[in-house]
């Protein structure tokens, strides 16, 4: 199969050891692959066209043109797409790669098969608690079809430094341990500036979840990161002075920060806040709001009772989510009315100015944080896609921001568009995701045809670099997985 990734890629090393830890892979690879009839939305914001047939060989699409039935195909796997919707394979960029929650190890194939069976086929793991070795090699091991993942592009956690040299040393200490990529958190200005400057002089990419520190929104752009995630540092930018906290605010404790969140963005003067915009399309930022990972906040109910728990949730994994001041992200145990309204309208503000930063030009993209607070991987994106046209977004701009956008953000240019010459990165929908992004959902819709209700939905197949991945069949194995445990757990004296 063709390689041509992120040239990051080439840093990384197979580690034996990890492959052993890892089931067999099962997505199939042919030499000549045919999609026949299928309605191709391309990903870059066109209307849908077709129906198409695609080819694709040596992992890239090498032709498209109109169906015609009567054309004799010669291949080696011929998928009949007739009625279904071919895509862009996802592009989330915010992954968090995890093998255990609440102390208990999880499958390591389970979050991958969820990713993959939601059409995900590029993850960005902005920092993964597992470590960068692990995370390189499962890279190498997914990009050699030696296990079922994503195309993994590794970030690493900027652990900090004492003085700027040591900042500068850890920099290029991390590019040569793999890291394609830096996510930053909290840093004193002069170790961030050190950072920040050796990462550009290299070519490190760098992502930046502000949280609240000296450095904003301005202060980052300024210094040349290339995403923000969330909104952390935004509004910060445009709040004369410091934000209005109760003075008994605590930021380490984690129901004081959550909750006062959710009244930033109505502090905001709108004129700075435009001019935090204007600097941040000055720089070419692109902003990764992760919508969905905070829903919670605004109706903890809904978040608490979603449908897919039943069948594709581990019990440790909800366990994490459950109220607990020591476990991050776990903070709803004291949550009233009023947060969740003051969240509401937090919400309504902040989709307002992503939606105004795309509408001038800025890249937004699509990530899950998937892991936290009531959200589970794969079904978490499709989510954050929804929330894209609560928004405000076209249903084309959505799935745009999901593949193309994230690819540009990753400097990925041979992913995220359904043309010829780009990678066979791919998901093939069974229904219209531009009617209802809700067919996206492993769990599938109820639709009325022919006067009758049947359930339809959910990806059918992904392909991922030409690998052909049973998407149904990837979920069912998460479902057993599922059941597994739990069944474990109700043997266990």
């Amino acid at each position: 199969m063709k390689i041509t990734r992120n040239a990051a890629l080439l840093f990384f090393l197979a580690v034996p050891p990890v492959a052993a830890q890892m089931p067999a892979a099962t997505g199939q690879i042919y030499d000549k692959l045919v999609i026949r009839n299928a309605l191709v939305i391309d990903g870059t914001g066109n209307p849908v066209r077709g129906p198409y047939d695609i080819t694709v060989e040596d992992g890239l699409i090498t032709a498209m043109g109109r169906h015609n039935p009567n054309r004799a195909v010669e291949a080696d796997r011929v998928i009949d797409a007739a009625g279904m919707y071919v895509m862009p394979g996802i592009v989330d960029l915010h992954g968090h790669i995890m093998f255990s929650r609440n102390g208990e190890p999880m499958p390591r194939d389970y979050v991958y098969k969820l990713w993959l069976s939601h059409g995900i086929t590029t993850i960005r793991d902005p920092g993964s608690g597992e470590g960068l070795d692990t995370v390189v090699a499962h890279a190498e091991l997914s990009r050699d079809n030696r296990i079922d993942a994503p195309t993994i592009i590794p970030y690493r956690t900027f652990p900090g430094a004492a003085t700027p040299d040591e900042a500068r040393e850890k920099v290029r200490e991390l590019q040569r341990s793999g890291a394609a990529g830096l996510k930053v958190f909290i840093l004193p200005p002069d170790i961030f500036a050190a950072m920040m400057d050796e990462a550009n002089r290299i070519g490190l990419p760098v992502a930046v979840d502000l949280k609240i520190q000296e450095i904003d929104a301005l202060a980052a752009a300024q210094a040349g990161v290339r995403t923000i995630e969330h909104w952390y540092g935004i509004p910060d930018a445009a709040i004369p002075g410091p934000q209005e906290f109760p003075l008994s605010y605590n930021y380490d404790n984690e129901l004081d920060r959550f909750r006062w969140a959710g009244d930033i963005w109505r502090q905001a003067d709108p004129e700075l806040l435009s001019a935090v915009i204007d600097t941040m399309l000055a720089h070419g930022v692109s902003w990764d709001p992760t919508f969905a990972v905070y829903e919670a906040n605004r109706d903890l109910t809904r978040a608490r009772n979603l449908p897919w728990f039943d069948d594709y949730a581990l019990p440790n994994v909800m366990e994490f989510f459950e109220p607990d001041p020591s476990r991050h992200g776990s903070y709803h145990f004291d949550w009233t009315t009023s947060d969740e309204i003051m969240w509401a309208n937090n919400f309504r503000i902040w989709m307002s100015w992503v939606k105004e930063y795309a509408g001038r030009g800025g890249n937004v993209t699509v990530g899950s944080d998937a892991g936290y607070i009531y959200h589970l991987y794969g079904f978490g994106t499709i989510r954050e896609m929804e929330l894209h046209q609560e928004a405000g977004f076209h249903p084309l701009e959505v799935i745009q921001q999901a593949t193309s956008n994230g690819a540009r953000a990753l400097g990925l240019s041979n992913t995220g568009v359904v043309r010829v010459g780009y990678e066979a990165d791919i998901a093939i929908v069974n229904g219209n995701p531009l009617h209802n992004l809700k067919v996206l959902y492993g769990t599938g819709v109820d639709v009325v045809e022919n006067g009758e209700i049947i359930h339809r939905g959910g990806v059918r197949y992904t392909i991922k670099d030409g690998i052909v991945y049973d998407s149904p069949a990837l979920l069912e194995e998460v479902a057993q997985m599922v059941r597994n445990a739990r069944t474990d757990r109700s043997t266990a004296p």
